[in-house]
């Protein structure tokens, strides 16, 4: 974004910067509970001591390895990730007796479970919104967007959709088949924060030992891959975005590593913090941070990409309002809406309107760079057009 509007005053780079972090917290924060509630389910250890190990383990792994370590691994944990919440499910259905049985099941104890809109009232109708909501949350997030930032060709990227796409689709398909499956064959209903445990008690009543601790693997994989993740772009925005541009624009690359790894570590300290109360719930922590993302940086990639009008005061103007307006929704729940989807509107509206209200590029300058094939030869008229 920095690149894309010329920002040289780096306003763009420290406000982005901010937001990475605020989100970043609460999301780092929701992969160390999950650690935790896995730790403890498997091991029997109070919830503080799970939670401590869990962060280790995520802290430590991240210190080993850089972007590069942290791709492969996460290839590695994703395909074992998505064996697991495909088995599971299907294990539990051939269990009960088949697929038939298990939603006639469901159709009886929980009918609108099986309802593609199960409520028509205004409440339902701002819920089926709110989850539709969650879709717009992907273009904003930095540790899924960096993935596609650094493909080495971008002629890979079809075929990158193509894998993205089908494993989003079966693996989220499969996850809602858990909850469903959970209700008919665990023998003891779930209430509250444990009703986050489904995936973790299914597995150990449904697999011997041994494969049980497989697929705990591979729960443990989806959180360190994620959370590794997000510690290594947060690192990433402390010390390139703030460290390396306002403190010490001279620092070596030695110098820039050691800053990442003491945000690291300071940021997990945080994290574990946030972390602290075992009845958090793991979704309502990841929906905040998602929203942020979301209503922040999406909008602003999705208009920076396609509307060449878009201005440096328009991105800014978008970041702040959609980063703004999650943190202030959030805090008043109003009409019950998922603050996502006032963010992402909001921010989309600031950006144009404040695009529209910044002079706009004269029709010589404009015709120029219509002209231009070149990306360097865009640049050049990017700049004459800022002078």
């Amino acid at each position: 974004l920095k690149n894309r509007f010329h920002d040289d005053k780096n306003i763009i780079r420290i406000i982005s910067a901010i937001f990475i972090l605020i989100f970043f917290l609460i999301y780092t924060s929701s992969g160390f509970v999950s650690g935790g509630k896995l730790f403890e389910s498997v091991f029997g250890m109070d919830y503080f001591s799970a939670l401590l190990l869990s962060a280790g383990v995520v802290v430590i792994y991240t210190f080993l390895g850089g972007f590069m370590a942290v791709c492969w691994t996460d290839f590695i944990q994703g395909c074992m990730m998505f064996l697991a919440i495909v088995l599971v499910p299907v294990v539990g259905v051939i269990s009960y007796g088949g697929l038939g049985p298990v939603l006639d099941r469901v159709a009886t104890d929980s009918p609108q479970l099986l309802q593609l809109v199960p409520d028509t009232s205004m409440t339902g109708i701002i819920a089926i919104i709110s989850a539709i909501g969650w879709g717009v949350g992907y273009f904003g997030q930095p540790h899924i967007l960096v993935r596609f930032m650094a493909i080495g060709d971008p002629m890979e990227l079809k075929k990158a959709k193509h894998i993205a796409m089908t494993w989003v689709i079966i693996s989220l398909a499969a996850a809602v088949f858990v909850g469903l499956v959970g209700k008919v064959v665990l023998q003891t209903p779930l209430v509250g924060a444990d009703s986050e445990k489904v995936f973790l008690i299914m597995s150990q009543e449904l697999f011997p030992p041994f494969l049980s601790g497989l697929i705990w693997s591979a729960v443990l994989a989806a959180i360190m891959s994620t959370a590794s993740s997000q510690l290594l772009v947060t690192a990433s925005a402390i010390s390139k975005d703030m460290y390396h541009t306002f403190i010490n624009t001279k620092a070596s690359d030695k110098e820039l590593i050691y800053v990442s790894r003491f945000t690291v570590l300071v940021v997990a300290a945080l994290a574990i913090y946030l972390a602290l109360d075992p009845n958090n719930y793991i979704l309502t922590m990841v929906a905040y941070a998602w929203a942020g993302f979301g209503a922040a940086f999406g909008p602003c990639i999705l208009l920076s990409l396609f509307w060449k009008r878009m201005t440096k005061n328009g991105a800014l103007a978008g970041i702040i309002v959609g980063g703004l307006t999650v943190l202030i929704w959030k805090q008043f729940a109003w009409f019950g809406l998922y603050e996502i989807v006032p963010g992402f509107i909001f921010s989309l509206v600031a950006i144009y309107l404040v695009s529209k209200w910044d002079a706009p590029p004269s029709a010589e300058i404009q015709a120029e760079f219509d002209r231009a094939v070149s990306l360097k030869q865009k640049i050049t008229v990017l700049k004459n057009e800022d002078e």
